[in-house]
Formats: C-alpha cells, structure tokens, sequence
C-alpha cells in the first residue's frame, strides 16, 4: 500500500478527508506508526479559523493517537515493529537545551510539530521524529479509549494548570471552562487534594459531567458568576484560577476571581488579544503563568492510569468511524449542541 487516508487542513474553515502518500523514514530517529486511535483537539478548530500562523493548508491534522509500531529507523533504540504506544503531542529530541531543561515544548527541533509544521495523526499512518523521546508504550490493563487521552489533553491540564497553578493541599481552585482540557484539569488537581474546586461553565451538561468527576461545585457563567464564587469562598476568592478556554471573557472573569497572592494558570489557546487590568491588580501579589505542555509528566500519569488512580477515558463522549472525521469536526465544533466532550476517532 502506497497511499492513505488523512483528514487534511485544505482552507480555512475546511477539513477534508484525502488520499494521500503513505509516510516513509526520512531520519533514522523516525518510526513510521499504523493509527489505531486518534481525536481531534480544540487547537484543531483553532487551525481551520486561521489562529495558527504556523500551519499551512495541505497540512495532515492532528496531534494525538494510539499506534502500533510498523517501522523504526536505525538510531531508534526503545522501541521496534510492533510495540503498542501513544504518540505524544509534542516531539522532543531529548539533547536540545529546552529539552534538557523540561521544555520539549520548545524543543529546537521539535516541540507541537505533528498537525502543525509536519504531517499529523489524523491519517491511517503517521511518520513521528525523534521517536525515543516522542512515544510511550501504552498503559497495561486500560483501554485505548484511556490511553488517547494521555497523549495531549490530561498532561496539557495536569502541567499548564494544576502545575502552573500551584495547586496544593486545602487550596480553593476555580476552573474556567469545562471542556476536555478543563475537565482534564479537575481530574488531576484532586491528585493534591484541594478544599474546594469550582467549575465554570455556560453548559449545565457539561457541568453535571464536572460534579460526576468530583469538583465540589459547579457555578452557571453569567453576571452572578463572580458573587457565587466568592459567596463559596466566604469573599476572598480562590487561590487558583485556571483559564480553559482562549478567549477574552474568560481570562477577564479569572482576573475577578483569584485571590490576593494568587495564581492565574493559562491552558486556552488565545487567537484574540486580552486585556490585563494591572489598575486592579498591581497590588493583590498574583501571578500570572502561560505554558505549553512539554509532557514531561506522561510516564507518570501512564502509571495512574494503570493503578485506577484516574480514568480519563470519562472525558470521551463520541466515537466515529474514520471515514465519518468530517461528521465528527461538525459536531466537535458545534460541541455544547451535541453534548460532545472528546471525541474518539477509530482508524
């Protein structure tokens, strides 16, 4: 077989299932992977309305997936035909300084690569660089359902919110946004034990779905949002707020809500400006963290999900067909209509 199916970024507001060639080895630090699995990303969305400058049309989208090994060049030493793995969101060669330093993200010759400046894995067949530091073998006794979602949207919440965040024991934390990035934030902040964590959201669906993974409250966003959160937190508001959604309301509702000392952790890709009010907050000793992840912690979170610890594959609301990824970008970008969470896409 010479050519492929692959879900491919033709113009702006247009994904397009093609044919296309199958991936060769072009680096021997290259393995050649069979999809099993993969799932579309609200960066994704962000891709089709032009937000990401670095992603021309033509491009194979997707970032995500479970994969059987089909090929491995000569330097790739852990891993070889056959091995189970998830493909991780980004690509890190394990040597750079950022590397080194537990920045993949901004790896020099890698970092958010796949779906974005190289063909991707929504495809049937996906060439993944620098595979010893890009893939992880797959969580033993948990479904592959599970296991997607550790290729990018449980280490994205775990690392640039409750990290970022500085969640820790008894602390109050609100969550702006409960999509699956936020949701993914919820599940893992509980791993500190937090007093209290409030999810934000215009969708009561969404919202029930957040109180069934344990947040200790759920508030409606609208004009009463603020009133509600401080009357839970007896006025002082809450030590952690993290923003899961990218746009400017939500980052400006976050800023009425943290406490005085403490921390706004960003997770949404924003495609707009938003604006900082420093006349409020020059004296309250905050702090302010934007990251991409670097999944530094997924071998970690591989062995919760192994041990029971967290269930992510909870997050998941839809599966589809490969040859229905079309279907499937309609209804996760149409998400709170269709009470879509995650979606799961089976090549």
């Amino acid at each position: 077989m010479t050519t492929m199916k692959a879900l491919v970024y033709a113009a702006t507001g247009k994904p397009t299932l093609e044919d296309r060639p199958k991936p060769t080895i072009l680096k021997p630090t290259d393995a050649i992977v069979k999809m099993i699995k993969t799932t579309i990303c609200g960066t994704d969305l962000h891709i089709f309305k032009g937000d990401v400058a670095t992603c021309d049309t033509g491009r194979i989208i997707g970032h995500e997936g479970v994969a059987v090994v089909e090929q491995v060049g000569d330097k790739v030493s852990h891993f070889k035909p056959g091995d189970k793995v998830i493909v991780s969101c980004i690509t890190s060669c394990t040597t750079c300084t950022n590397c080194r330093t537990g920045m993949p993200s901004h790896c020099t010759d890698g970092g958010w690569t796949l779906g974005n400046t190289i063909d991707g894995t929504q495809a049937e067949y996906t060439r993944v660089p620098h595979a010893d530091g890009s893939l992880h073998r797959v969580a033993k006794n948990a479904s592959d359902d599970a296991q997607l979602m550790l290729s990018d949207i449980v280490p994205t919440g775990y690392e640039c919110g409750v990290l970022q965040g500085k969640v820790k024991l008894g602390s109050t934390v609100a969550i702006v946004g409960s999509g699956p990035v936020g949701l993914s934030a919820l599940i893992t902040s509980q791993l500190f034990s937090p007093l209290q964590v409030i999810m934000i959201d215009l969708n009561e669906k969404r919202l029930s779905t957040a109180r069934s993974l344990g947040a200790t409250h759920t508030v409606v966003s609208g004009p009463n949002a603020v009133e509600q959160v401080m009357k839970l937190t007896a006025g002082r508001g809450v030590d952690t707020v993290i923003e899961a959604v990218g746009i400017p309301a939500t980052f400006e509702l976050c800023q009425k809500l943290v406490a005085v000392g403490g921390t706004i952790a960003n997770l949404g890709v924003h495609g707009a400006k938003v604006d900082l009010h420093m006349e409020k907050l020059w004296d309250r000793n905050i702090t302010i963290t934007t990251r991409l992840v670097s999944t530094t912690s997924t071998s970690m979170l591989i062995k919760l999900v192994e041990s029971g610890k967290i269930q992510p594959e909870k997050v998941s609301t839809h599966n589809f067909a490969f040859g229905d990824i079309e279907k499937a970008y309609s209804i996760f970008g149409a998400a709170e209509s269709h009470n879509c969470l995650k979606v799961v896409i089976n090549i």
